[in-house]
Protein backbone atom coordinates (compact mmCIF):
# COMPACT_ATOMS: atom_id res chain seq x y z
CA UNK A 1 0.00 0.00 0.00
CA UNK A 2 1.39 3.40 -1.00
CA UNK A 3 2.33 5.67 1.87
CA UNK A 4 0.59 9.07 2.11
CA UNK A 5 2.54 11.89 0.45
CA UNK A 6 3.65 14.80 2.64
CA UNK A 7 5.18 18.16 1.71
CA UNK A 8 6.98 20.81 3.75
CA UNK A 9 7.49 24.37 2.53
CA UNK A 10 9.11 27.51 3.98
CA UNK A 11 7.94 31.08 3.26
CA UNK A 12 8.74 34.31 5.16
CA UNK A 13 10.14 33.01 8.44
CA UNK A 14 13.41 32.42 10.26
CA UNK A 15 13.73 28.72 9.51
CA UNK A 16 13.03 27.65 13.08
CA UNK A 17 10.01 25.61 11.99
CA UNK A 18 12.25 23.59 9.69
CA UNK A 19 14.57 23.03 12.65
CA UNK A 20 11.58 21.91 14.71
CA UNK A 21 11.02 19.04 12.26
CA UNK A 22 14.67 18.04 12.64
CA UNK A 23 14.22 18.32 16.43
CA UNK A 24 11.90 15.34 16.25
CA UNK A 25 15.22 13.44 16.62
CA UNK A 26 14.62 9.69 16.42
CA UNK A 27 10.89 10.31 15.98
CA UNK A 28 11.60 11.66 12.50
CA UNK A 29 12.40 8.05 11.55
CA UNK A 30 8.83 7.12 12.51
CA UNK A 31 7.57 9.90 10.25
CA UNK A 32 9.76 8.81 7.36
CA UNK A 33 8.61 5.21 7.83
CA UNK A 34 4.93 6.21 7.82
CA UNK A 35 4.87 8.80 5.01
CA UNK A 36 6.52 9.61 1.71
CA UNK A 37 8.11 13.09 1.89
CA UNK A 38 7.78 14.28 -1.69
CA UNK A 39 8.71 17.95 -1.23
CA UNK A 40 11.04 19.53 1.33
CA UNK A 41 13.32 22.02 -0.50
CA UNK A 42 15.28 23.04 2.59
CA UNK A 43 16.48 19.49 3.20
CA UNK A 44 16.13 17.49 -0.01
CA UNK A 45 16.51 18.14 -3.74
CA UNK A 46 12.99 18.80 -5.01
CA UNK A 47 11.84 21.23 -7.69
CA UNK A 48 8.66 23.19 -8.28
CA UNK A 49 8.15 21.22 -11.47
CA UNK A 50 7.88 18.03 -9.38
CA UNK A 51 4.79 19.46 -7.68
CA UNK A 52 3.33 20.87 -10.88
CA UNK A 53 3.46 17.40 -12.44
CA UNK A 54 1.39 15.85 -9.65
CA UNK A 55 -2.39 15.36 -9.77
CA UNK A 56 -4.57 17.76 -7.84
CA UNK A 57 -5.09 16.45 -4.31
CA UNK A 58 -2.33 13.85 -4.67
CA UNK A 59 -0.41 15.17 -1.64
CA UNK A 60 -2.07 14.00 1.58
CA UNK A 61 -0.93 17.01 3.63
CA UNK A 62 1.32 20.02 3.19
CA UNK A 63 2.90 21.63 6.25
CA UNK A 64 3.51 25.25 5.23
CA UNK A 65 5.42 27.61 7.52
CA UNK A 66 6.10 31.31 7.20
CA UNK A 67 4.00 34.34 6.33
CA UNK A 68 3.40 35.42 2.73
CA UNK A 69 5.69 38.29 1.71
CA UNK A 70 6.51 37.77 -1.99
CA UNK A 71 4.87 36.87 -5.29
CA UNK A 72 6.77 33.55 -5.42
CA UNK A 73 5.55 32.54 -1.97
CA UNK A 74 1.96 33.29 -2.96
CA UNK A 75 2.30 31.23 -6.13
CA UNK A 76 3.84 28.28 -4.28
CA UNK A 77 1.22 28.09 -1.53
CA UNK A 78 -1.58 28.29 -4.09
CA UNK A 79 0.07 25.46 -6.03
CA UNK A 80 0.47 23.34 -2.88
CA UNK A 81 -3.13 24.07 -1.88
CA UNK A 82 -4.33 22.71 -5.22
CA UNK A 83 -2.17 19.60 -5.00
CA UNK A 84 -2.95 18.83 -1.33
CA UNK A 85 -5.84 17.19 0.46
CA UNK A 86 -4.96 18.99 3.69
CA UNK A 87 -2.92 22.11 4.43
CA UNK A 88 -1.54 22.82 7.89
CA UNK A 89 -0.37 26.35 8.75
CA UNK A 90 2.81 25.37 10.54
CA UNK A 91 4.13 27.78 13.19
CA UNK A 92 3.39 31.34 14.29
CA UNK A 93 4.24 33.10 11.03
CA UNK A 94 1.84 31.01 8.93
CA UNK A 95 -0.74 30.97 11.73
CA UNK A 96 -0.96 34.65 12.82
CA UNK A 97 1.80 36.49 10.91
CA UNK A 98 4.74 36.14 13.29
CA UNK A 99 7.77 38.37 13.57
CA UNK A 100 7.88 39.07 9.78
CA UNK A 101 4.42 40.57 10.19
CA UNK A 102 5.87 43.49 12.18
CA UNK A 103 6.94 44.82 8.77
CA UNK A 104 3.31 45.87 8.35
CA UNK A 105 4.12 48.91 10.47
CA UNK A 106 5.92 50.12 7.33
CA UNK A 107 5.47 49.56 3.60
CA UNK A 108 7.59 48.33 0.71
CA UNK A 109 9.08 51.75 -0.07
CA UNK A 110 10.13 52.52 3.51
CA UNK A 111 11.52 49.00 3.95
CA UNK A 112 13.61 49.29 0.78
CA UNK A 113 14.84 52.75 1.79
CA UNK A 114 16.00 51.37 5.12
CA UNK A 115 17.50 48.10 3.86
CA UNK A 116 19.26 49.39 0.74
CA UNK A 117 20.16 53.01 1.62
CA UNK A 118 19.95 53.91 5.32
CA UNK A 119 21.51 50.94 7.13
CA UNK A 120 25.05 52.02 8.18
CA UNK A 121 26.65 48.86 6.80
CA UNK A 122 25.19 49.38 3.32
CA UNK A 123 27.18 51.19 0.63
CA UNK A 124 24.81 52.02 -2.22
CA UNK A 125 25.65 55.52 -3.52
CA UNK A 126 23.48 55.11 -6.63
CA UNK A 127 20.47 54.10 -4.54
CA UNK A 128 19.76 50.94 -6.52
CA UNK A 129 16.75 48.95 -5.36
CA UNK A 130 15.82 45.38 -6.37
CA UNK A 131 13.65 45.29 -9.49
CA UNK A 132 11.26 42.60 -10.60
CA UNK A 133 12.82 42.63 -14.08
CA UNK A 134 16.28 43.59 -15.32
CA UNK A 135 17.41 43.48 -18.94
CA UNK A 136 20.98 42.27 -19.60
CA UNK A 137 21.54 42.35 -23.33
CA UNK A 138 19.09 39.88 -24.82
CA UNK A 139 18.43 38.25 -21.45
CA UNK A 140 15.73 39.23 -18.98
CA UNK A 141 16.37 38.45 -15.30
CA UNK A 142 13.43 38.42 -12.92
CA UNK A 143 12.86 38.53 -9.17
CA UNK A 144 9.58 37.86 -7.33
CA UNK A 145 7.57 40.95 -6.48
CA UNK A 146 7.96 42.10 -2.88
CA UNK A 147 4.41 42.66 -1.67
CA UNK A 148 3.47 45.77 0.26
CA UNK A 149 1.80 43.77 3.04
CA UNK A 150 2.71 40.61 4.96
CA UNK A 151 -0.22 38.18 5.15
CA UNK A 152 -0.91 35.00 7.09
CA UNK A 153 -1.25 31.74 5.19
CA UNK A 154 -4.99 31.69 5.87
CA UNK A 155 -5.36 35.13 4.24
CA UNK A 156 -3.99 33.72 0.97
CA UNK A 157 -5.28 30.14 0.75
CA UNK A 158 -7.80 27.90 2.48
CA UNK A 159 -6.16 26.32 5.56
CA UNK A 160 -7.43 23.15 7.19
CA UNK A 161 -5.53 23.21 10.49
CA UNK A 162 -3.20 25.47 12.45
CA UNK A 163 -0.18 24.24 14.39
CA UNK A 164 0.95 27.22 16.48
CA UNK A 165 4.28 28.13 18.06
CA UNK A 166 7.63 29.72 17.38
CA UNK A 167 8.50 27.01 16.64
CA UNK A 168 5.87 24.29 17.25
CA UNK A 169 7.10 21.88 19.94
CA UNK A 170 8.22 18.50 18.56
CA UNK A 171 5.54 16.69 20.59
CA UNK A 172 2.84 18.86 18.96
CA UNK A 173 4.22 18.03 15.53
CA UNK A 174 4.15 14.30 16.27
CA UNK A 175 0.63 14.56 17.67
CA UNK A 176 -0.53 16.31 14.50
CA UNK A 177 1.17 13.79 12.19
CA UNK A 178 -0.28 10.89 14.19
CA UNK A 179 -3.80 12.39 14.12
CA UNK A 180 -3.57 12.86 10.34
CA UNK A 181 -2.32 9.32 9.75
CA UNK A 182 -5.00 7.83 11.99
CA UNK A 183 -7.76 10.04 10.62
CA UNK A 184 -8.53 11.41 14.08
CA UNK A 185 -8.52 15.10 13.27
CA UNK A 186 -10.94 17.61 14.81
CA UNK A 187 -13.20 19.86 12.74
CA UNK A 188 -11.63 21.94 9.99
CA UNK A 189 -10.10 25.22 11.11
CA UNK A 190 -9.06 23.93 14.53
CA UNK A 191 -5.87 25.18 16.17
CA UNK A 192 -4.03 22.03 17.22
CA UNK A 193 -3.27 23.15 20.78
CA UNK A 194 -5.20 23.38 24.06
CA UNK A 195 -7.94 26.00 24.03
CA UNK A 196 -7.03 27.62 27.34
CA UNK A 197 -4.65 30.37 28.36
CA UNK A 198 -1.01 29.87 29.22
CA UNK A 199 -1.71 31.05 32.78
CA UNK A 200 -3.72 27.85 33.31
CA UNK A 201 -0.59 25.73 32.82
CA UNK A 202 2.11 28.18 33.93
CA UNK A 203 4.33 26.68 36.66
CA UNK A 204 4.14 30.02 38.53
CA UNK A 205 0.34 29.99 38.82
CA UNK A 206 0.34 28.97 42.48
CA UNK A 207 2.48 31.97 43.41
CA UNK A 208 0.28 34.41 41.50
CA UNK A 209 -1.56 36.72 43.92
CA UNK A 210 -5.34 36.94 43.72
CA UNK A 211 -5.13 40.60 42.74
CA UNK A 212 -2.18 42.02 40.83
CA UNK A 213 -1.34 45.70 40.72
CA UNK A 214 1.54 46.95 38.59
CA UNK A 215 2.90 50.16 40.05
CA UNK A 216 6.15 50.13 38.09
CA UNK A 217 6.86 48.52 34.73
CA UNK A 218 10.22 46.80 34.32
CA UNK A 219 11.87 45.18 31.33
CA UNK A 220 13.40 41.70 31.71
CA UNK A 221 16.97 42.96 31.33
CA UNK A 222 16.54 45.51 34.13
CA UNK A 223 16.10 42.95 36.92
CA UNK A 224 16.72 39.30 37.61
CA UNK A 225 13.18 37.89 37.84
CA UNK A 226 12.41 35.60 40.75
CA UNK A 227 11.87 32.16 39.09
CA UNK A 228 9.11 31.42 41.61
CA UNK A 229 7.07 34.57 41.07
CA UNK A 230 4.53 35.59 38.44
CA UNK A 231 6.17 38.04 36.03
CA UNK A 232 3.24 40.43 36.31
CA UNK A 233 3.68 40.56 40.07
CA UNK A 234 7.23 41.80 39.47
CA UNK A 235 6.08 44.46 37.01
CA UNK A 236 7.27 42.58 33.91
CA UNK A 237 4.73 42.45 31.09
CA UNK A 238 3.83 38.86 30.27
CA UNK A 239 1.19 38.00 27.66
CA UNK A 240 0.36 34.63 29.24
CA UNK A 241 -3.20 35.61 30.26
CA UNK A 242 -4.13 36.34 26.62
CA UNK A 243 -2.11 33.56 24.94
CA UNK A 244 -3.02 29.98 24.13
CA UNK A 245 -1.19 27.26 26.06
CA UNK A 246 0.54 24.21 24.59
CA UNK A 247 4.08 25.54 24.20
CA UNK A 248 5.41 23.62 27.18
CA UNK A 249 6.06 26.95 28.93
CA UNK A 250 9.49 27.10 27.27
CA UNK A 251 10.01 30.83 27.79
CA UNK A 252 8.65 30.77 31.33
CA UNK A 253 10.97 27.89 32.23
CA UNK A 254 13.87 29.94 30.86
CA UNK A 255 12.82 32.80 33.21
CA UNK A 256 11.48 34.93 30.36
CA UNK A 257 7.92 36.26 30.00
CA UNK A 258 5.48 35.05 27.34
CA UNK A 259 5.40 37.12 24.16
CA UNK A 260 2.38 35.42 22.57
CA UNK A 261 3.73 33.08 19.89
CA UNK A 262 0.86 30.57 20.32
CA UNK A 263 -1.69 33.25 19.53
CA UNK A 264 -5.09 33.78 21.14
CA UNK A 265 -7.63 31.30 22.41
CA UNK A 266 -10.87 30.74 20.50
CA UNK A 267 -13.16 33.75 20.37
CA UNK A 268 -10.45 36.41 20.68
CA UNK A 269 -10.43 38.44 17.49
CA UNK A 270 -7.39 40.56 18.26
CA UNK A 271 -4.61 39.09 20.40
CA UNK A 272 -2.79 42.41 20.77
CA UNK A 273 -5.91 44.29 21.86
CA UNK A 274 -6.77 41.59 24.40
CA UNK A 275 -3.22 41.74 25.79
CA UNK A 276 -3.30 45.53 26.00
CA UNK A 277 -6.70 45.38 27.70
CA UNK A 278 -5.65 43.10 30.54
CA UNK A 279 -2.41 45.02 31.13
CA UNK A 280 -4.33 48.31 31.29
CA UNK A 281 -6.71 46.77 33.82
CA UNK A 282 -3.95 46.06 36.35
CA UNK A 283 -1.81 49.19 36.02
CA UNK A 284 -1.77 50.84 39.45
CA UNK A 285 -5.07 49.11 40.29
CA UNK A 286 -4.87 49.37 44.07
CA UNK A 287 -3.83 53.02 43.98
CA UNK A 288 -6.04 54.16 41.13
CA UNK A 289 -7.74 56.85 43.26
CA UNK A 290 -4.36 58.36 44.11
CA UNK A 291 -2.89 58.24 40.61
CA UNK A 292 -2.63 61.47 38.69
CA UNK A 293 -2.61 61.77 34.90
CA UNK A 294 1.15 62.23 35.14
CA UNK A 295 1.43 58.95 37.08
CA UNK A 296 -0.57 57.10 34.45
CA UNK A 297 1.46 58.61 31.61
CA UNK A 298 4.66 57.70 33.43
CA UNK A 299 3.61 54.06 33.56
CA UNK A 300 2.63 54.05 29.90
CA UNK A 301 5.93 55.65 28.91
CA UNK A 302 7.78 52.74 30.54
CA UNK A 303 6.29 50.34 27.97
CA UNK A 304 8.96 50.31 25.28
CA UNK A 305 7.51 49.91 21.76
CA UNK A 306 3.95 49.00 22.84
CA UNK A 307 2.80 48.22 19.29
CA UNK A 308 5.74 45.88 18.75
CA UNK A 309 5.24 44.29 22.16
CA UNK A 310 1.51 43.60 22.06
CA UNK A 311 1.49 42.69 18.35
CA UNK A 312 4.87 40.97 18.25
CA UNK A 313 3.44 37.85 16.62
CA UNK A 314 -0.07 38.76 15.54
CA UNK A 315 -0.20 42.03 13.58
CA UNK A 316 -1.24 40.58 10.16
CA UNK A 317 -4.06 38.55 11.78
CA UNK A 318 -5.25 41.44 13.98
CA UNK A 319 -8.07 43.89 13.33
CA UNK A 320 -5.36 46.41 12.38
CA UNK A 321 -3.55 44.10 9.90
CA UNK A 322 -1.14 46.90 9.00
CA UNK A 323 -0.38 50.56 9.56
CA UNK A 324 -2.06 52.68 6.91
CA UNK A 325 0.63 54.35 4.82
CA UNK A 326 -0.40 57.16 2.48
Amino acid sequence: MAKPKVAFYWNASCGGCEEAVVDLAEDILKVVEAVDIIFWPVALDFKRSDIEAMDDGEIAVSFINGAIRTEEQEEMVKLLRRKSGLVVAFGSCAHIGGIPGLANFWNRDTIFERAYKEVPSVENPEGIFPRTETQLGNESLTLPEFHNTVRTLGQVIDVDYYLPGCAPPPESIMDAVTAILEGKLPEKGTVLAPDKSLCDTCPRTESKPEKISIKEIKRPHEITPDPEKCFLEEGIICLGPATRSGCGERCINANMPCRGCFGPITGVGDHGARSLSFIASILGLEDEKKMTEEDVQGLIDKIADPAGLFYMYSLPSSLLKRRKMV
